[in-house]
């Protein structure tokens, strides 16, 4: 059961430790988004984004209120768009437009997914993704990226680590604005 000091320890905590809820997140799977037509991939991803968080930012901010707990960030992560990208050949930088298009459609604070999983290597898509990053990152508001060098298990892809040095550098000049 709650008592009194439960409810003014938490009290406390919000106003003089700034007590949050960093980010509440909906994991969504884009695996059935996949078509060999990119332009026909990307509206299945914007239709079925929109469809399965369309109430996230309004339920976050219920539960603020009923708990009296800030959600600072609402946010959507997706399957990684080099999965993607490896299906449907084409310019990556689409699924980015599509992804930002989304996430300001539902109002969320940032979609992640925007990635590739190169520890243990290349696959189809992967590389025309990293090339795409600082235009992608340039050219939208939401997005979020990301790329997986190594892991424990695989070790690091050190071909990848060269090629993200020169990606970074690249989207911090297209950025620097």
């Amino acid at each position: 059961m709650i008592n009194t000091y439960d409810i003014l320890e938490t009290i406390r905590m919000i106003q003089d430790e700034c007590l949050d809820i960093r980010t509440t997140t909906m994991g969504i799977s884009l695996l059935d988004c996949g078509d060999s037509d990119i332009d026909k991939s990307c509206q299945k991803v914007y239709d079925k984004i929109c469809t399965k968080a369309e109430n996230l930012v309004k339920t976050g901010e219920d539960i603020e209120k009923e708990y009296g707990i800030p959600i600072i960030n609402k946010r959507v992560s997706v399957t990684p768009i080099a999965i993607l990208a490896g299906i449907s050949g084409g310019d990556p930088v689409k699924y980015a437009l599509t992804l930002d298009k989304a996430a300001k459609t539902i109002g969320v604070n940032f979609v992640g997914g925007y990635s590739a999983l190169v520890q243990k290597g290349f696959s189809a898509g992967d590389l025309e993704l990293i090339n795409s990053i600082p235009e992608a990152l340039a050219r939208t508001d939401f997005l979020c990226s990301s790329v997986n060098v190594g892991s424990t298990k695989a070790g690091i892809n050190m071909d990848a680590v060269k090629i993200m040095g020169q990606k970074v550098k690249e989207a911090a000049e297209l950025t620097k604005d």
